[in-house]
Parts: C-alpha cells; sequence; structure tokens
C-alpha cells in the first residue's frame, strides 16, 4: 500500500553509521524522524529529493568543538553546517559557557577562547539551555559542564587545589547542572588555570559525573613527554567515579614524542578492556589554542593568529616577531599575550595512526572566535571522507563515517542519533564521495568544502544548493545513562 511521508530521499547509497556496507535505497521521513529506508517507489512525500545515486549517511557529529556562545550569537553555525555537521559538543577542554559568574574584569585563559566578559552571563545551566532554545541554531547541541569554569566562578586564584569548601560547591554545582541536562564534565589539565588540580579534586568531580550517568573528557594534563603519564591518570579518574572517558584531542605533541602514537594506542586498548575509554582526533598535524609560554620552542613552527597586547602583528610566525622585534621567542611571546597559536607540533604518521584507531571518533577542535582560525573549524570532517578516506584510503568509507556518526552518538550517549534506521531523529548529511574536498587551508582557513549538497536537522532541509534554509536544532540533554562501563 502506497504511503506518504514528509520528506523522501529517493536513490542513494545508503551508509547506517554502523560500519555496516551501504547498500542502494531510498529513506523516508515523517516528522523528526526516520520511517522507512529501502525500496520505497511507491511512497509519495511532501518534499521529494533525488539522490542520483550518492551517499546518504547520518548526519556528522562534531564531538570536540567550542561552540558554546556561537550557537547562541551566531545561530546560522555555517562553519559546521557546510561541513554536513549535524550535532556539536560543546564545553569541551575545561571550558564552557555555563555555569560560570566571573568576578573580574577578564575572563581567564583559555576561557577567553569562548568569548568576552560579557559573553559569560549563564550562571546557571538552565539558564544557557533556555537560550540555546531561544537561539533554535541550525545544529544539535550537547553541552558538557567545564572544570576550570567551574574553578573560575569558585576561586579567586588557580595557582593551587581547590579547597575543600570550594570543591563542595563545584560538587553541588555540577550536580545540578548534570540535572538540568549537561552530559557530563571536560578538564583542561594542561591550562595554566587548572594543572594545580590534583587528583583528588578532579576524582570528586568526577563521581558527581558517574553518579548522574554522565560521561567525562580530558585535554590530558601532558600531551608532550609526559602522555602515558596522563593517560593513566585520566583512565584513574574516569575508573574511580564510574563514568566513560574521552581523551580529547589524543595526539603525541613536540619532536621528542614524535613516534609515541603506537604505545598511547596501547595504552587506550588495555584501559577499554576493563573501562569505557575513547578518544577524540582531528586530520591534522598541528594544534591551535591560546598562546602558551610552556609550548614555544623552535623546535617547530608557532604562527600567532590574534594578540590583545599588538594586533598588528597578527597572522606571521612567532620567530618572524621575535626577529622584527629583536627579541628571544620566549619575551616576543610574553609581550603578545593574551594571544592566539597554531602549533605545528605532531608528525603526520602518529595523527594517521590515532585517525584510523577503531576507538577513536572525529572532532574539529575549532575555534569559531579566532580571526585566522585554523582551517580546522571548517574543513576537518570532509578532509576525513576526501583526503583521507577517498584518497588516502585510511579506512572504508563505512568507517570513516561510523568515527563520524554512530561511535560518537553511542559514546555521548545522544539517544536515538548517529543511525539510520528506523526511529532514529532524521539528521541527514547527502553527500558526492567522489567530490568531497576540504577548501579551508592555513592561509586561507575560512571556505567551506565542496560535496556536501543536502543536511538535514530533525527531518527539516536545513542546508542546501550552499545555502542556509531553516534553522531546526534543539539541545540534547542528558536523558538516560551513558553506555554501560
Amino acid at each position: 500500500m502506497p504511503q506518504h511521508a514528509s520528506l523522501l530521499i529517493r536513490n542513494v547509497q545508503l551508509i547506517d553509521g554502523t560500519g555496516a556496507a551501504p547498500f542502494t535505497g531510498d529513506l523516508a521521513v515523517s516528522g523528526e524522524r526516520i520511517v522507512a529506508l529501502g525500496d520505497l517507489r511507491d511512497w509519495s512525500a511532501d518534499t521529494c529529493i533525488e539522490g542520483n545515486g550518492r551517499c546518504l549517511s547520518p548526519g556528522f557529529i562534531d564531538v570536540h568543538t567550542h561552540d558554546d556562545i556561537n550557537v547562541i550569537r551566531m545561530p546560522e553555525m555555517l562553519p559546521k553546517l557546510t561541513q554536513g555537521i549535524t550535532t556539536v559538543i560543546v564545553g569541551n577542554c575545561g571550558i564552557s559557557a555555563s555555569p560560570v559568574s566571573l568576578s573580574g574584569p577578564t575572563v581567564p585563559d583559555p576561557m577567553n577562547l569562548l568569548g568576552r566578559v560579557e559573553d559569560f552571563r549563564y550562571p546557571a545551566f538552565a539558564t544557557y539551555a533556555e537560550s540555546v532554545t531561544a537561539a533554535q541554531p541550525s545544529v544539535n547541541v550537547a553541552a558538557l559542564v567545564g572544570h576550570t569554569a567551574l574553578r573560575a566562578t569558585f576561586m579567586e586564584r588557580f595557582d593551587r587545589p581547590a579547597s575543600t569548601d570550594e570543591i563542595q560547591r563545584m560538587r553541588t554545582t555540577l550536580r545540578q547542572a548534570l540535572a538540568d541536562g549537561a552530559i557530563g564534565m571536560s578538564s583542561g589539565l594542561a591550562y595554566i588555570n587548572a594543572r594545580h588540580a590534583p587528583a583528588a579534586e578532579m576524582q570528586a568531580l568526577v563521581e558527581e559525573v558517574g553518579a548522574a550517568g554522565g560521561i567525562y573528557t580530558t585535554h590530558l594534563r601532558d600531551e608532550f613527554a609526559g602522555l602515558l603519564d596522563a593517560m593513566d591518570e585520566a583512565v584513574a579518574t574516569a575508573r574511580h567515579g564510574q563514568a566513560p572517558l574521552v581523551i580529547s584531542h589524543l595526539k603525541c605533541a613536540g619532536v621528542g614524542n614524535w613516534g609515541t602514537a603506537p604505545l598511547a594506542l596501547e595504552k587506550l586498548e588495555q584501559a577499554a578492556q576493563q573501562h569505557s575509554c575513547h578518544c577524540d582526533c582531528y586530520p591534522y598535524t598541528a594544534g591551535s589554542s591560546t598562546l602558551d609560554l610552556g609550548q614555544v620552542t623552535d623546535e617547530f613552527e608557532i604562527f600567532i593568529t590574534w594578540s590583545d597586547a599588538h594586533p598588528q602583528m597578527a597572522r606571521q610566525t612567532l620567530q618572524a616577531i621575535a626577529d622584527t622585534w629583536g627579541v628571544s621567542l620566549l619575551d616576543a611571546a610574553r609581550r603578545l599575550q593574551p594571544a592566539g597559536a597554531v602549533y605545528h607540533n605532531m608528525a603526520e604518521d602518529d595523527m594517521r595512526r590515532i585517525l584510523r584507531h577503531p576507538l577513536s571518533m572525529v572532532g574539529s577542535d575549532g575555534l569559531p572566535n579566532d580571526p585566522h582560525p585554523h582551517p580546522r573549524l571548517w574543513g576537518a570532517f570532509p578532509r576525513v571522507i576526501g583526503h583521507f578516506c577517498r584518497d588516502q584510503g585510511l579506512f572504508t568509507l563505512p568507517e570513516a563515517i561510523h568515527k563520524m556518526t554512530g561511535l560518537s552518538a553511542r559514546s555521548f550517549g545522544l539517544c536515538d542519533r548517529g543511525e539510520l534506521r528506523v526511529g532514529a531523529y532524521a539528521d541527514l548529511t547527502l553527500f558526492d564521495f567522489d567530490k568531497v574536498q576540504d577548501s579551508a587551508t592555513f592561509t586561507t582557513p575560512i571556505a567551506a568544502a565542496k560535496g556536501i549538497e543536502l543536511v538535514v536537522v530533525n527531518g527539516a532541509v536545513a542546508y542546501q544548493h550552499g545555502r542556509l534554509v531553516e534553522r531546526a536544532g534543539r539541545l540534547l540533554k542528558r536523558a538516560a545513562k551513558s553506555p554501560e562501563l
């Protein structure tokens, strides 16, 4: 018997997000959900789109973003939507827009990556959730609570462990945020305002995360020579709190650390045998953050993207700036602060090993407020498909899509997302596998990808023919326990 749908996409290669082989067919949507897949030649629809044999997958899930404030301030979210991304995880690396109450005139590093003092106006997570809902961004949003954000709210100084009373106040605030829908907590222990937090402080907070069924993600205390010890700490903290662990942007940073990826991945595999452990990875050999004096070196290139103190010196290397001023690299870095930088500090082979590993997901880690951002902000996901899957053969297309959809949804507890199946939300990306290509480069970082033809969010066409059509994203709250440990 012929049936009717609100949206019908015909004649596509269906890649379901589970890692299974693609199959040719049609997909029908009614309202927000997928209602049928297969041979739907007898179906009709309010909107019918001819896929012409292109690939249809679940919408991509960017598990590592710093879009906390931008989903409200710039709800079009074009850097993400143009990549085929339908869901972003915000609040990573210990920095989140909420729950935060700042008492001083400046934003602590690295929270300044998110915005200025006036942007931090969400003292309660419920207030942030209401603001996201009111803004109705074009993509779905799931939010972590940042450990550094909690410290900034309750501590006047960061160069020490939190006191027993401060930890208790952080726990109370975190518990309420989790009850109001936050999906977990993140930490950024490598950063100056969190590195003095000892294991006891972290374990106490992750206890709250585990009790609520949330997830713990961490920018490790050390991604350089101390990487393996930092991984041990992260695993111990997550196991103590009985919370699933995701190691953020796992990397082997610094020339002396190149070649360590096999050891790091072996450690991740061993931990995963006893506890839910994953990592995320971006497909580039350069990172980007605030300018950290501890990372200043002449062993790799450091490119300055912005500087509050000397804005005219941005968009050139730290070495060139030091030469102009006739000072050392460290003195130049001190003069520039606060500032942002791109660090070309990884080896290609290490990055490829981590990216292809079955326990790794894809996260862009893009910085949307950087005036000269790392190209990952606009290009990470098409780069995985076009460059590393199609051109380099690093993994099969179903494997690549699984890393960007089904694995991500399951790891972060996003119910009914990340898969093409009846009953799942209709978050969809239609792309031309032969043409997908990241356009953003380190020289010209703001450029939409090629080959992403259609993006559907919650059953509504959000992006088509290179244009924003409708904003239909929503806040995705933690609704159930995360995957079994």
